[in-house]
């Protein structure tokens, strides 16, 4: 029998151009960009598609438009191919940012509220650090149990620098500090790793550092209307299913400064027994770690009007 879950992309999955071919395809998938531009007050829409990567890639813009072409999709499955998700899927989950369209699909949140928040979020996790003092580090090659005696051993004194995504078998990324991380790359082949990077991100998301994005965000969440969730949602805080609208916007808040265990949210997806994990929105990036670390479960990317209607016919 095949069991569904949906999942949610995070920052990184932006590019010029996405969800132009779903606008000009599908009403729904116009409305839902036309709700968040007027809700935002910003002709997103306009730099999604004809922006420059540069501006579309700053964590305000990112975020809600990475979930507006998310929901654009999810839109377009229910309103024009008639599927009540809340009956197809066991599960849903979202990296990061992604969390709050798993959120949205979910009936925690309207997408008027979701793509608030989101702006909210970017503009309180960009802010949170001055420019150049923080930023991220993907590392190649160890596992997350090894990754402890890196980060001891670069961690300079005064410094922040934590393991934040635990994304798949042997691919984590550091988060905190510059020079720490600096110090991280330059080491990190003594302690096994394959490879070790700079991330072209421009503050140290999922660490200590973010805790006054954390209260800024912490407030926005408890004030928001909020509703049951209608489909079992994994936390990237928990790894495991929130069971209630306020234990999902406990883990949202927590989630801030948290850790993504994003490798034990597809591990749990794997132990329930779902045959079929589909990734909505711009890019492949959650699939390709999924198959890192859990070759046993199909999995596939949903961003175009062809692959839609695949999966409308299959759903």
């Amino acid at each position: 029998m095949v069991k569904y879950a949906f999942v949610f992309p995070g920052q990184g999955s932006q590019q010029v151009g996405m969800g132009l071919e779903l606008y000009q395809n599908f009403k729904a998938a116009k409305d839902v960009f036309d709700e968040v531009d007027n809700t935002l007050n910003q002709n997103l829409f306009k730099l999604m598609t004809q922006g420059s990567l540069s501006e579309l890639t700053l964590t305000s813009n990112a975020q809600p438009a990475i979930m507006a072409v998310s929901m654009a999709v999810i839109n377009v499955l229910q309103k024009e191919f008639s599927i009540d998700l809340s009956s197809k899927l066991c599960f849903v989950a979202g990296h990061s940012l992604g969390e709050y369209a798993a959120a949205c699909t979910s009936g925690v949140f309207s997408l008027s509220d979701t793509a608030k928040l989101l702006r909210l979020r970017g503009d309180a996790m960009q802010k949170a650090v001055p420019l150049g003092l923080g930023g991220m580090a993907a590392i190649l090659g160890l596992s997350y149990e090894d990754i402890d005696s890196l980060v001891e051993a670069c961690v300079q004194e005064g410094e922040c620098c934590v393991a934040a995504n635990d994304n798949a078998d042997g691919q984590v990324v550091l988060s905190g500090h510059i020079a720490s991380l600096e110090k991280a790359i330059e080491i990190a082949p003594e302690f096994g790793a394959k490879k070790a990077v700079m991330l072209p991100v421009s503050a140290p998301f999922h660490s200590p550092l973010m805790k006054p994005a954390e209260d800024i965000m912490s407030k926005a969440l408890k004030n928001v209307q909020s509703f049951e969730p209608k489909i079992p949602l994994i936390s990237n805080f928990t790894a495991t299913v929130s069971s209630s609208k306020q234990e999902i916007i406990q883990n949202l808040i927590k989630q801030i400064t948290g850790r993504v265990r994003w490798r034990e949210t597809t591990r749990f997806l794997f132990n329930n027994d779902i045959t079929d994990i589909i990734e909505i929105g711009p890019s492949n990036v959650l699939s390709n770690m999924i198959k890192r670390s859990n070759k046993e479960i199909y999995t596939t990317s949903i961003s175009t009007s062809t692959q839609i209607e695949e999966l409308a016919k299959n759903l």
